[in-house]
């Protein structure tokens, strides 16, 4: 774990059913421990601070592109350029490699083309309201009826951060239709045999995307 990796951190309280879930950055670290600056809510967008003696999984893309989650505890505060947390640093055989289909999950406008397996539905194109390794929702434009456990395709170009761009041809299949209050129809989808290189290049992009809004939380204080 290399200075500037991003961590996904995922936090249950005593008592509490949910898992919290927050996104942070390593700025140093030494040979026993990890100095993070503060994490930021995946929900509310706000920084927070974890309990000292708090247990909790912590998660990051390596070199090979795989995702690595360890368990970890919150030791102390600490003054660096910027007021940071120590987290235990992990010995190497508590790294577990892991396969999670749906790993983190990104506000993001996608440009993508969709269509039908078995013409059912005329090719249109729009944008998702959200993407994860695991799926997407996105905005159905007026006068596209869509149904459920259909299978699709889903033409995408994901802007990487370096400048890249990927192109992706995707199978999928919906799995949840809402029409919201305000006209808008959201259609939640599910990819399906998605190659492992492509769906770690998706979990790129959402770990590319967390970072940018964590730069701009930043600006704000």
């Amino acid at each position: 774990m290399k200075i500037g990796t991003l961590l996904q951190l995922e936090y249950k309280m005593d008592g509490v059913s949910e898992v919290l879930k927050y996104y942070c950055k390593i700025i140093d670290r030494n040979d026993r421990y990890l100095f993070i600056d503060y994490p930021v809510n995946e929900k509310t967008k706000k920084t927070e601070l974890l309990p000292k003696g708090a247990h909790f999984f912590a998660a990051y893309i390596g070199k090979d592109q795989s995702v690595y989650r360890f368990r970890t505890e919150l030791v102390s505060k600490v003054s660096l350029n910027i007021p940071a947390l120590a987290i235990k640093l992990p010995n190497k055989e508590d790294l577990k490699r892991i396969q999670r289909r749906e790993f983190v999950r990104v506000k993001s406008a996608v440009d993508i083309a969709v269509y039908s397996d078995n013409n059912s539905f005329s090719p249109f194109t729009t944008v998702t309201d959200d993407i994860s390794g695991g799926g997407m929702s996105i905005i159905v434009p007026d006068g596209i009826n869509l149904e459920l456990s259909k299978d699709i395709w889903i033409w995408m170009v994901l802007e990487m951060y370096n400048g890249e761009y990927q192109y992706h041809n995707i199978k999928a299949v919906f799995v949840h239709i809402n029409k919201l209050n305000r006209g808008i129809c959201i259609a939640s989808l599910r990819f399906t045999a998605l190659k492992q290189e492509i769906r770690q290049q998706i979990i790129r992009y959402c770990f590319e995307k967390q970072r940018e809004a964590r730069k701009k939380e930043l600006q704000h204080f």
